[in-house]
């Protein structure tokens, strides 16, 4: 993904405090600073769109597209007599720019779990408060009666103890999302095992684009989108308005094979609410 100079130029109004009309800013990356809860959409008909956090636009700027300052790469992308050297110091083709300093992923478990890491048996059951970081993956194997399960949003990554009643039926091993630039090193091991997965997100426009566009389409058939067997009520008595408003849709309805998404969103279009993931970790706590 590439930040143009029209959209760099948008971000840099974001940033100054400008409400910028959504007509004027239609692209991928915008969608995506949209679902990240980065940008925000509001108002019914003319949207706009308006900054939520500099520091997470920055964050994400450095760690997706390896800009480190905005207003530099705008000056270059201007400047027609900018040199290939100049460019690669600011801009994703520079070699060093793509470098990461680990590779891997974060996992978490309330079950003790044994698994292989280069070629030696190891037990994954961390502590809680703790998680277990898989730095060499290729050689990470476990068993295949385990569930990978993606969890999309940190503060359930970190309690899935007080989750555990939502997945009582199956062995779960949870992956978080985040940091989501290591996301590439998960979905290249989970297509090399025969598990399955299942994505338990936001109940929410944007939650299910996250699934498709960057689970799903990788990952095919061996891929679910977990969903609550209490999700009608929860969603009309406790869903949020502002989430159905401020997000648009980022995949096309059409090409969805899942019977079970598919009538999720119907149920989010006929409620007009979405739903935090969050909230079924109070639901367990007050349970």
């Amino acid at each position: 993904m590439k930040l143009t100079l029209k959209i760099a130029k948008v971000l840099v109004q974001l940033i100054n405090g400008e409400s910028i009309p959504n007509h004027s800013a239609k692209s991928r990356l915008i969608d995506d600073l949209v679902s990240e809860n980065i940008i925000t959409r509001k108002g019914k008909h003319k949207k706009s769109l308006e900054l939520v956090s500099k520091s997470s636009l920055h964050t994400y700027l450095a760690n997706q597209l390896q800009i480190n300052d905005l207003n530099n790469y705008i000056l270059a992308l201007e400047n027609k007599n900018s040199t290939r050297a100049e460019l690669v110091k600011i801009t994703t083709d520079s070699k060093k720019s793509k470098e990461r300093a680990f590779k891997g992923f974060l996992m978490n478990s309330y079950n003790s779990i044994k698994a292989e890491l280069n070629n030696e048996t190891i037990i994954i059951n961390p502590t809680k408060g703790s998680f277990v970081f898989i730095y060499d993956y290729e050689s990470f194997k476990i068993p295949k009666e385990i569930t990978v399960i993606g969890v999309e949003n940190a503060k359930n990554f970190s309690q899935i103890q007080e989750q555990k009643y939502l997945f009582k039926n199956i062995k779960p091993l949870f992956v978080s999302r985040y940091p989501q630039n290591q996301n590439k090193d998960f979905i290249k091991w989970m297509s090399s095992i025969p598990n399955n997965y299942l994505h338990f997100g936001d109940f929410d426009i944007a939650g299910i684009g996250i699934y498709l566009n960057e689970y799903k389409k990788h990952l095919s058939e061996k891929a679910t989108f977990f969903i609550p067997e209490n999700i009608k009520s929860v969603l009309r008595k406790n869903g949020n308005r502002e989430r159905f408003d401020n997000q648009t849709t980022n995949f096309k309805i059409d090409e969805i094979q899942e019977s079970k998404v598919l009538d999720l969103i119907e149920l989010i279009k006929k409620e007009k609410k979405g739903l935090d993931q969050e909230y079924y970790i109070e639901t367990n706590s007050q349970s």
